[in-house]
């Protein structure tokens, strides 16, 4: 089972990666931390939820950045 706190440590991965390397697509992202899609995307909500991060679709990718 899935829990808040295991969910709250891949936003951190997440967070960590864009800090590092700023704006990344989805497919990069996996790639960096080594989440799965679904890991991701409970990531990505997390950080969205809290206002950390901007989200934009591309042709190829979701693009993910951090606010400020």
């Amino acid at each position: 089972m899935i829990n808040v706190e295991q969910i709250g440590a891949w936003a951190g991965l997440v967070w960590k990666a864009l800090d590092t390397e700023g704006t990344l697509g989805v497919k990069r992202i996996k790639k960096v931390t080594k989440l799965k899609d679904k890991e991701i995307y409970a990531a990505m909500g997390w950080l969205a939820r809290e206002g950390k991060v901007n989200i934009a679709e591309d042709d190829n990718d979701i693009m993910v950045s951090l606010i400020g």
